[in-house]
Order: structure tokens, then C-alpha cells, then sequence
């Protein structure tokens, strides 16, 4: 059986407001705690589990989470975006800022969390293979 991803840890200044901060663009539940974690399931049964870094928040080494969205819920995450007037980027450079993107048959939109982890949300999956 190929391996399959369960869970990813993600260091945080601090594990709830950071979980939030993915939960509330995405509409959904609150964080859970567990254990050491502040836990976001998804939909395909891998969650992020956020955790209180032992380092200083400014040595926290940043990350980027990719989310695959419909376009519907696209819709909503961008709405939420736009009405918090969060800086977001078409690209993972941040050179096209307040800007969505239309590649791979779809569209996409970076967003940094509080700790600087590149948060992406996008509707079709980049084509790898083939």
C-alpha cells in the first residue's frame, strides 16, 4: 500500500490563534485540543496540528500549506480574505499582492498566517505527472 499522509505538525507563537486563523478562512469547526496540539481535520482524514514552538517565535521556520478547495468554497475563502482585508498574493513570492491566480485549470491565493506559514487555497490540483 502506498503511504498516505495523517497528520502534519506545524509550530506556531501560538497553536489556537494559528489554528483559527486556517479554520476561520476555511468556515470550518473550531480547533480541537489534543494533547500538545491544536488539531484542523480535513476532509480526507489528514489533519494539521498546530503546536506551541519551544522556539522563539521569530525562529519559527516558515512553512507553506497547500489546501485543495471547490470553487464554491473558493468563492467563500476569498470573501473571507477580502472582508478581513488580509494581504494576499497571486503567487508564493508575494510580487502579485491583492491578486488571485487562474493556473492549472483553476485559481489559487496565498495568504501568510500569523507566524508567517504560507496558507494556499486552490481549486485544481497541479498537474506532476504527466
Amino acid at each position: 500500500m502506498p503511504a498516505q499522509l495523517d497528520h502534519l505538525i506545524v509550530h506556531s507563537s501560538d497553536r489556537f490563534a494559528s489554528a483559527r486563523f486556517v479554520t476561520d478562512l476555511l468556515g470550518a469547526p473550531e480547533p480541537k485540543a489534543y494533547g500538545p496540539f491544536a488539531t484542523v481535520p480535513l476532509a480526507n482524514g489528514v489533519t494539521v496540528d498546530y503546536a506551541d514552538s519551544l522556539v522563539a517565535p521569530d525562529r519559527i521556520v516558515s512553512q507553506h500549506l497547500a489546501f485543495l478547495v471547490s470553487e464554491d468554497e473558493f468563492d467563500e475563502i476569498y470573501a473571507r480574505i477580502v472582508e478581513r482585508e488580509l494581504p494576499h498574493w497571486a503567487d508564493p513570492g508575494h510580487q502579485e499582492p491583492q491578486r488571485i491566480n487562474h493556473l492549472h485549470r483553476g485559481r489559487g491565493v496565498y495568504v501568510d498566517d500569523p507566524d508567517g506559514h504560507a496558507i494556499e487555497f486552490l481549486t485544481h490540483p497541479y498537474v506532476t505527472n504527466g
